[in-house]
């Protein structure tokens, strides 16, 4: 067999656990739970940044956020970033990016003008279901323009607050009206046919593109989910799979927790789509599928909403699936980062790994060659602050020189802090986070001793 492809699925703000792999009994995902028995399913898989951009470019370039200098969002990524798409294209593989990338802000530019390529060879961008007119509102246009006054989930308020200040026409319609959306409200049935929700539109793409793959390999490409990102917004028969009086949480957290479990059984009904275009093409023998996402979502937890500080498991610990050739199916528990993301990819596919890249190979362990840990520890920073989290703790810093100490697993409220209460805990977090500061030190080459 020549180099694998690699099919990189991506979904948007979801939670560690929730997947049925993960001990999730809610979630009606049984292609996610077939996909994980058949991978190296990643337990404590943690992301580098709490928010989308800066997340995104670290995991698709293997560098943290701190080396890169985009540490928070609304920070456009340079277009000659060294991107892992690009050195997969150096190397002669056909790229592409599906959906969601989220490189650029989005709520301040115009959609129909021409996307930064960033190593990709085709670039169909769409960051948010149906309030701009992007390459998602093409693909109705084409297919059923009937259907292209319900896509809209609503205007974000950023957008919104762009238009009125510069006085620009809103071009698209949104179902719920003009007003900035508000996205903790509960789930709301999509208002269209089933087939044309933003979920379905990445899997018909992605299907799409398998197809022209026949006979074509290599490629990378990346499938970009919005789901299961608020506003929930979803078809009312993935709504249906639910009791929401058994959903745990109060009345809210429960609303909350129905529409969101019903967007990921969405993306698992695509899924299987996709999957199933790879036993088709005959590409699924020659083809890494890798199943992540950005980051999580509090989803109600101790009252909070979305996504950012203290970046407690809830939001900096993401699913992390591994399958293809070669590829050992195994549960792994150990700590993964997903800096780890590009230098596992590349080894698999038999590629140097350019010496900026800051993330570790997990290849050996995948390919059953090593075993044993490759971190104790996972790092995740953001303007102003970094936390640490290790087997034991959660610790986190802050520039005016604040400090948080938390069980691993808690939910960071104020009250739990630990820091006055274990000292000898608090210094050893000190010490740890560091040498990780020191290890991520990345001097220009010199070319001869002076």
């Amino acid at each position: 067999m020549g180099r694998p492809s690699v099919l990189l699925i991506s979904t948007d703000q979801q939670r560690w656990d929730c997947l049925p792999s993960a001990g999730n009994r809610q979630v009606v995902a049984p292609t996610l739970a077939r996909l994980a028995s058949e991978s190296a399913d990643f337990q404590r898989w943690f992301i580098q940044n709490p928010l989308c951009m800066p997340s995104r470019v670290s995991m698709l370039t293997g560098r943290y956020p701190s080396s890169l200098g985009i540490t928070h969002m609304g920070v456009p990524v340079p277009e000659d970033l060294q991107t892992l798409p690009a050195i997969f294209e150096r190397a002669g593989y056909e790229t592409a990016n599906l959906g969601k990338l989220h490189f650029l802000p989005h709520a301040n530019r115009d959609h129909r003008r021409l996307h930064p390529s960033y190593g990709f060879d085709q670039v169909e961008i769409s960051d948010e279901p149906g309030v701009y007119e992007d390459a998602y509102r093409a693909w109705v246009r084409r297919r059923d323009p009937s259907q292209l006054d319900r896509l809209s989930v609503g205007l974000p308020p950023a957008a919104h607050t762009w238009y009125r200040t510069l006085g620009l026409p809103d071009m698209v319609p949104h179902p719920a009206g003009e007003e900035p959306r508000e996205d903790f409200d509960g789930p709301t049935p999509f208002p269209g046919d089933d087939g044309f929700t933003h979920t379905a539109y990445v899997a018909d793409r992605t299907i799409e593109y398998l197809h022209s793959r026949r006979g074509r390999e290599p490629f990378f490409c990346i499938a970009g989910f919005y789901s299961p990102h608020a506003p929930w917004v979803v078809p009312q028969r993935y709504l249906d799979l639910y009791d929401r009086e058994a959903l745990s949480g109060d009345p809210v957290q429960a609303r909350a927790r129905h529409g969101y479990l019903a967007m990921i059984s969405e993306v698992d009904r695509h899924l299987a789509g996709i999957l199933e275009a790879l036993q088709e093409t005959g590409l699924a023998e020659s083809t890494l599928v890798v199943f992540t996402s950005d980051h999580g979502e509090w989803l109600g937890d101790g009252g909070r909403w979305g996504k950012g500080h203290p970046a407690d498991d809830a939001v900096s610990r993401v699913p992390f699936l591994v399958c293809g050739p070669d590829v050992r199916p195994q549960r792994v528990e150990e700590m993964g980062e997903a800096v780890d993301l590009a230098p596992t990819l590349l080894e698999l596919a038999g590629l140097p790994v350019p010496p900026e890249l800051q993330g570790r190979s997990w290849a050996p362990r995948l390919l059953g060659r090593a075993s044993g840990g490759v971190r104790d520890s996972a790092l995740t920073e953001f303007r102003g602050w970094k936390t640490l989290r290790t087997d034991r703790f959660r610790y986190v810093v802050h520039q005016d020189g604040r400090e948080y100490l938390w069980p691993a697993e808690s939910s960071c409220l104020p009250s739990e802090d630990l820091s006055g209460q274990e000292p000898g805990a608090l210094a050893e977090m000190r010490r740890l986070l560091l040498l990780r500061m020191i290890e991520n030190e990345q001097p220009l080459e010199r070319t001869w001793p002076y």
